[in-house]
């Protein structure tokens, strides 16, 4: 058996390859040829648009992983099938089972090593990317030096910055009002200031020129300062410019850092969990396929290989265009989060389960 499973395992794994840089390459002419002008219109160097899609390799590596492992897994049961070698296989006693195991081994592991290809090189990936992207076409350009940003950073505290410069961790205009925990519609202390900047040696914020006014038994107190600490504020101007990030743009830790941060400040975190979850269960994606390519592939149907390639494509859209929409409620807070992350992996592993109980064993 050491020799079949060492057959098979090399066989999966160079079809996977060939399927992998094939689907890779389809999809960078394509998308080459969709910005192509913009990049020209821009006036980017060749420089630039190689370096761009070297950054871009890992996200798309990342989606068409499954459909690789797929289209692997269709074709070496194909051919096993067609040339009567499963035939053969199980008329030695072999079970069905036992001819996927080392087909689900390297599924595992690929998924295994997608966890952390997915968590920590593609976040770095799509960061270089995103920069080329807002600096030569302009695309969700975004800068954490913006007008009017709010902050609520705690469940009783409201801050308003009118304009934040990052290059000297200055604010100006600032506002922050506290309010009532028992009546979060009474305002119980207010301080406004001129502008705001961040002290790295003590790592805490200060208000420049201001006043502060506090509010006690419909009593009125104010107060003018020309310097004070902030107080304790649970952002920093790091804070500050990973708000403008995207969760693709952060690796697991500083996802779940962000997170963190944003929950402490009494924020709806229901999107951001979503992607998190995501992060770690769309790898597992791969096994799945496999237990459904498998067996639906060891049977010969009319159309051969053909048809066989098709509905199992159109099965792996449908995992993708479910997995989008399942998205949708968890991102509104309908469906909790873990279980919007993981629900297409439950379902159609529900639907693997169902083709291997019903095929020839």
């Amino acid at each position: 058996m050491k020799l079949l499973d060492k057959s098979i395992i090399r066989q999966f794994l160079s079809t996977a390859l060939f399927s992998l840089v094939a689907v890779l390459l389809v999809f960078i002419v394509i998308d080459v040829m969709e910005k192509l002008d913009d990049f020209i219109d821009k006036q980017a160097g060749w420089g630039i648009i190689v370096q761009y899609y070297i950054f871009f390799i890992p996200e798309i590596i990342k989606l068409i992983i499954p459909v690789a492992m797929l289209l692997a897994s269709l074709f070496v049961t194909a051919r096993l099938s067609t040339q009567n070698e499963l035939t053969a296989m199980k008329s030695s006693g072999i079970s069905l089972y036992r001819i996927m195991a080392p087909f689900v081994c390297v599924a595992l592991t690929v998924s295994a090593v997608a966890v952390y290809f997915n968590g920590w090189v593609v976040p770095f990936a799509n960061q270089k990317k995103f920069m080329i992207e807002r600096v030569y076409l302009h695309k969700d350009v975004v800068s954490a030096s913006g007008a009017n940003i709010y902050i609520q950073d705690t469940r009783t505290r409201i801050l308003s910055l009118g304009y934040f410069d990052d290059t000297r961790n200055i604010a100006t205009r600032v506002s922050i009002q506290d309010f009532s925990p028992a009546d979060p519609t009474v305002m119980t202390d207010r301080m406004d200031a001129v502008s705001m900047a961040w002290d790295s040696a003590s790592r805490s914020w200060t208000l420049y020129t201001g006043t502060r006014r506090w509010f006690n038994n419909d009593r009125e107190q104010l107060e003018q300062f020309t310097t004070r600490p902030a107080g304790k504020l649970h952002f920093d101007p790091d804070d500050l410019r990973k708000k403008q990030e995207k969760p693709d743009e952060m690796d697991y830790y500083t996802l779940q850092q962000f997170i963190r941060n944003q929950q402490d400040a009494g924020q709806d975190v229901a999107r951001w969990l979503v992607d998190f979850y995501s992060k770690i269960s769309f790898p597992f994606a791969s096994v799945i396929v496999v237990l459904f390519g498998v067996p639906f592939a060891s049977q010969k149907r009319r159309g051969g290989v053909g048809v066989q390639l098709g509905i199992s494509l159109l099965i792996c859209f449908i995992y993708l265009i479910f997995m989008k929409v399942s998205q949708v409620f968890g991102y509104n807070g309908d469906v909790d989060p873990l279980l919007t992350a993981w629900s297409a992996n439950i379902i159609f592993l529900g639907g693997a389960v169902f083709v291997m109980v019903r095929v020839k064993k």
